[in-house]
């Protein structure tokens, strides 16, 4: 059976533990300021369940250190040519509405990623806002989602 129609039909075993998601803004969590390293993101995300999509969204200017240091621990990363919030948003959208998963993770102090959090609770789908930091918290962000994790710095 497609496990991705799982969760939605009558009768099926629900997963022993949550599949989640997880969208990193590179850019607004691993600034200087914050000191967040993406290991500490990634066992926030798995501390909800099971990863089963970790993605990190960069834009053209990170060093290929930074892209090595982030698929060396399990995540596909994205790059963009401009702004990754679209592009984030767009694919954590798609992720809610295609894949199997329980909760989606999106790591931001960014509040544009409400809406996506609004409508994957419309699906159905906890989410989970992590933040880089108390002074990098978004209260739109944290209230909008199920749950909040702050990355101590």
């Amino acid at each position: 059976m497609d496990e991705r129609f799982r969760r939605l039909l009558p009768g099926t075993e629900p997963h022993p533990r949550a599949r989640v998601g997880l969208f990193v803004d590179g850019p607004n969590v691993l600034r200087d300021e914050f000191d967040v390293d993406l290991d500490d993101v990634r066992t926030a995300a798995t501390d909800a369940g099971d990863l089963t999509v970790a993605r990190l969204y960069l834009d053209e200017h990170a060093t290929p250190g930074l892209i090595q240091a982030a698929e060396a621990r399990g995540f596909e990363v994205v790059i963009t040519s401009g702004d990754v919030d679209v592009k984030l948003a767009v694919d954590a959208t798609e992720t809610v509405v295609t894949e199997a998963i329980d909760t989606l993770a999106i790591a931001s102090r960014d509040t544009d990623f409400k809406p996506v959090l609004e409508k994957a609770g419309r699906y159905g789908i906890r989410t989970l806002a992590i933040a880089p930091g108390e002074h990098g918290r978004s209260d739109a962000l944290r209230n909008a989602a199920n749950d909040d994790i702050v990355i101590e710095e």
